[in-house]
């Protein structure tokens, strides 16, 4: 297969990723009266599930012994695990809670609290147009605080979980492919999912025989809806360019916002869009500067080979 169309299968596999990441709001909202937390347990148990039975059929379970062997690479795939929980109970609360707009905003905000961590944590230098983004990133979230009534704690909890989440994979690198991480994450996850499910039974507050047999039928979907944009973001990732990684992932909370206001008729004030309205303005920003940065980044990496080739 051609690089050309290696690139365009890539760029596909990108944009259906991001585009079922986009409209999980309607997924979640029709698990309802299923909760947060029975909804985050329902998804690590079944997603576990499927990783594991994949893993089996496929024999591929020798990957496990790192695990083990490496204190530091299991440390870091907890942290990762409790991370990507908190970011999936709070997005799917907010959803159920009639506040998808709300999570849309911190996945817009995400690029931006990712690149401010990269500064805090990595010590990257940033150049002139990302600080600028930033800059404007911080004057929405004030601006939202302010003229909204209210600070907006579902947004950043959101963009600070899932960047912190990319901090933390990329802390502990490409040691574990896209299966073998959800595997691990989801198995770290599984004891905390079991507490969960025998505390809502013991409480009679499941709702897993309600409505039988859609209801639960959706509930054991989500090892699939978790699983699938994963697989397809990583197969993506091999074959496209970051810069383009990073343009589709505002395919999300388009999607987001447009399932809130559109399909789930949620209210959008006029502070909330001139706040979103900012927030743009900062990812247009970043946009233009990794845009006009690419060519730089490909000069670079070509002296970098030509470097290592010299004898």
């Amino acid at each position: 297969m051609s690089a050309a169309d290696e690139l365009r299968r890539g760029t596909w596999y990108g944009f259906l990723a991001y585009a079922i990441w986009g409209v999980f709001p309607l997924y979640f909202y029709a698990l309802k009266p299923a909760g947060a937390w029975e909804i985050l347990a329902h998804r690590i148990v079944w997603t576990l599930v499927l990783c594991a039975g994949i893993l089996l059929v496929r024999r591929d379970l020798a990957w496990s012994r790192q695990l083990v062997a490496r204190p530091r690479l299991a440390a870091g795939v907890t942290v990762a695990a409790l991370l990507i929980a908190a970011n999936w109970v709070i997005y799917v609360a907010a959803v159920i809670s009639g506040r998808t707009t709300e999570a849309a905003l911190g996945y817009f905000l995400n690029p931006i609290v990712t690149v401010g961590l990269g500064v805090v944590v990595l010590r990257e230098r940033l150049r002139p147009m990302q600080w600028a983004a930033v800059g404007i990133g911080a004057v929405a979230g004030v601006y939202l605080s302010v003229a909204g009534g209210q600070f907006p704690l579902i947004a950043l909890s959101l963009a600070f979980s899932f960047a912190a989440y990319g901090l933390v994979k990329k802390k502990v690198g490409a040691s574990l492919d896209a299966m073998h991480s959800l595997a691990a994450e989801t198995a770290v996850l599984f004891p905390i999912a079991l507490v969960v499910l025998v505390v809502l039974t013991v409480q009679d507050a499941t709702t897993f025989t309600l409505d039988a047999p859609l209801h639960p039928l959706l509930l054991l979907l989500a090892g699939v809806v978790t699983a699938v944009p994963l697989l397809l973001f990583a197969a993506a990732a091999r074959r496209i360019p970051l810069t383009t990684v990073g343009l589709l992932q505002f395919v999300t909370p388009v999607l987001q916002l447009l399932c809130g206001v559109l399909l789930l008729d949620e209210h959008m004030s006029r502070a909330r869009w001139i706040g979103f309205a900012i927030v743009w303005l900062a990812l247009l920003v970043l946009t233009v500067d990794s845009l006009a940065a690419r060519p730089r980044r490909a000069a670079l990496a070509a002296r970098c080979d030509l470097e290592e080739g010299l004898p």
